[in-house]
């Protein structure tokens, strides 16, 4: 049997180990876990650093994870470990980090919002892919209340409409509104300050989706699966339905009890009992903006998306619905912006049949390649602020939205590339390219090149080359047209950008 694999997730409330194999049929074989509770959200919104105390506390854990991990044969350096946004935003964030690697060998790779998202879309579409539960027609919301943030993706037509990491957490609101040790809070209270937050982010996830129209709710998170395993039934073995009313019944009944009496009639740790009333209340409130009628409830979480994506690569039917996913994300960002749909997509199509023509001369996986889709649907998005120098408004835009399934070093790539689309200026000549790793720097440079290209062979944004082939013959790609087409302004546009092309890639790049 080949060694399974393993990843730690360290949240604002505990630290998570999942063991797992991958079958042959491509199932999820759980094989053991773990988790542990530790105090880490609170210390950070407490006192902006991790205590000492905490941090004590973590390594301990971790070691006795490295010596639950010897017994499958996995040593730490080949565990993935991984930290949300609370461990980012301590401000001894990399002490720490330090630490753990010295003291235990676990590396802790830092995650934010957006990758969480990823990941939880992978473990959800793993989780529902047999089942009764349809997202490719239905517009849906997929929801994942934690300790410091809500992670929140929404589709339309099985596309992905938007994905948001919302500042709504347990942790979050416990510590803005002062609970006392035992827990014992006005409820008034806490329900109106969930409904003012989710009410100040309404106005921007209805720009992507209007919520009133949602009839799938998807909930995932050990709190929500404890309300399906009391009100739910089961629809398989790790997915459940329940239905609005009896869940609304649920979190109403459960806001009367105390921290103990919920650990006393669930038989659940403290930690978990500290977060149980707020998560769902914030779950129900989400809900009620939605016309859905019952909750969709599968078991699993982002740790066996981790497991997934490792995986993914084997699993090209997987893939390639999440590839379409990062796209339909950055469409649905250039409608948010207004933004030449018709030009986009002709510039994407033109970007990828030179990528795939020079594919073997890029030396890039098909990551890239949906980094150049992503680029080439959003190149002018800038032009919603203002057209001259819209490249540059453009890449601010990119940088600063999240756009599914792109991580931070993702997103500075399409930004960079985004810049660089036009104008005279190099990526040479920035800081930011030069501070990047030579890998980012060699991979925009190659998709900036092709982008350029792809852009000016539809300068009139008239979408004049649908039907067109290319060769590549000694040292010169070679663009065939149709005869009778019209190729004035192409060429003069080519003569403008096709400079980079030719010194990235040492091709003169004619048009006939």
């Amino acid at each position: 049997m080949s060694t399974p694999e393993s990843v730690i997730e360290i949240g604002s409330t505990g630290v998570r180990l999942l063991v797992a194999e991958v079958t042959s049929d491509k199932k999820q074989n759980i094989l053991d876990r773990a988790e542990m509770p530790l105090p880490l959200g609170k210390d950070v919104f407490t006192s902006g650093v991790i205590s000492q105390e905490t941090s004590n506390l973590l390594v301990q854990i971790l070691k006795r994870y490295k010596e639950q991990l010897m017994g499958w044969g996995i040593t730490p350096e080949q565990s993935a470990c991984f930290a949300s946004i609370a461990f980012r935003d301590a401000k001894n964030c990399d002490p720490i980090l330090d630490r753990v690697l010295v003291q235990t060998g676990f590396k802790i790779k830092i995650i934010d919002g957006i990758e969480e998202n990823r990941l939880m879309y992978l473990a959800v579409a793993d989780a529902i892919k047999d089942q009764p539960v349809d997202f490719k027609n239905d517009d849906t919301v997929i929801l994942v209340v934690g300790g410091s943030t809500s992670e929140m993706m929404m589709m339309s037509d099985g596309k992905m409409a938007g994905v948001h990491s919302l500042k709504i957490g347990t942790v979050r609101i416990d510590h803005h509104m002062g609970m006392s040790d035992e827990g014992a809070y006005s409820y008034e209270n806490v329900n109106h300050y969930i409904e003012e937050s989710i009410n100040n982010t309404k106005g921007s996830l209805e720009s992507e989706l209007n919520l009133s129209q949602v009839k799938q709710f998807i909930a995932v998170g050990h709190d929500v699966t404890l309300a399906a395993l009391q009100k739910g039934k089961p629809i398989s073995t790790f997915l459940w339905e329940i239905k609005k009313e009896d869940f609304e019944s649920f979190v109403m009944e459960i806001q009367k009890y105390t921290i103990d009496e919920c650990r006393a009639k669930f038989k659940i740790p403290y930690h978990e009992a500290e977060t149980l009333q707020l998560s769902l209340l914030i779950y129900s409130k989400f809900m009620n903006l939605t016309q859905a009628k019952t909750l969709i409830v599968p078991e699993t979480n982002i740790r066996n998306g981790y497991i997934l994506s490792k995986t993914s690569s084997e699993n090209d039917e997987l893939q390639k619905e999440f590839d379409m996913q990062i796209t339909a994300s950055a469409r649905n960002l250039l409608r948010k912006y207004h933004g030449d749909e018709n030009h986009a997509e002709c510039v994407r199509m033109i970007s990828t049949k030179l990528y795939d023509t020079m594919k073997n001369e890029l030396a890039m996986d098909d990551h890239a390649r949906t980094l150049l889709e992503t680029a080439a649907i959003l190149h002018d998005i800038g032009v919603f602020i203002r057209y001259d120098n819209h490249n540059i408004h453009g890449s601010y835009i990119v940088q600063n939205s999240e756009i599914f399934g792109l991580n931070r070093i993702d997103k500075t790539i399409v930004a960079e590339i985004t810049r660089f689309h036009k104008g005279s200026i190099m990526p040479q000549d920035s800081e930011t390219f030069l501070m990047l790793p030579r890998s980012s720097r060699m991979m925009i440079l190659k998709l900036t090149a092709i982008l350029r290209i792809a852009d000016a062979l539809d300068r009139g944004h008239i979408q004049k080359f649908t039907d067109f082939s290319i060769t590549l013959e000694q040292n010169s790609l070679i663009i065939h047209t149709k005869k009778g087409i019209d190729t004035v302004l192409e060429k003069i546009a080519l003569s403008e950008k096709a400079g980079m092309f030719e010194s990235v890639f040492g091709y003169k790049v004619i048009l006939l």
